[in-house]
């Protein structure tokens, strides 16, 4: 099976899988139940309190969640390294940030004490975290062994 990339729709919320060769062919995908196009291009999805669940614990890929906040300076740093995760891993691991001055609630429940805090989850439960900055290559090994 060709390497694909699971996309929500953000007009119906539908999950869509999309295979990444033809986003490369430069072909648009649409939504398979409200046919409304989405959006092709890998990077990281914004998770909330209210979608965490729906997005990270019940995905079917594993989820690699960036938690920050726009005060901190290490988070901003992480940014692009987060954003390169992305791009490479695209089709195995699905990348999402979380603003934990915006999502209390879920920062609490998963005890994230200090930020930047990776999250690693499979299967809906965390099995990897990364505290503080890391290099891009750390971060890769990392999760590449919860994709494998």
């Amino acid at each position: 099976m060709a390497d694909v990339h699971v996309i929500r729709c953000p007009s119906c919320g539908a999950m869509n899988r999309v295979p990444l060769d033809k986003v490369a062919q430069g072909l648009e995908p649409v939504c398979g139940r409200c046919q409304k196009p989405l959006p092709a291009k890998v990077k990281p999805m914004t998770v909330t309190d209210a979608t965490f669940a729906a997005d990270v614990e019940r995905s079917p890929d594993p989820v690699l969640v960036d938690m920050w906040a726009p005060w901190c300076r290490p988070c901003r740093a992480m940014t692009s390294v987060v954003e390169e995760v992305a791009k490479e891993l695209a089709g195995r691991v699905r990348v999402a940030t979380m603003n934990v001055d915006d999502n209390p609630n879920t920062a609490s429940r998963y005890r994230v004490m200090s930020i930047p805090t990776l999250l690693v989850f499979k299967h809906g439960k965390e099995v990897e975290r990364i505290v503080g900055l890391a290099p891009k290559e750390q971060i890769l090994q990392r999760v590449g062994r919860v994709a494998a």
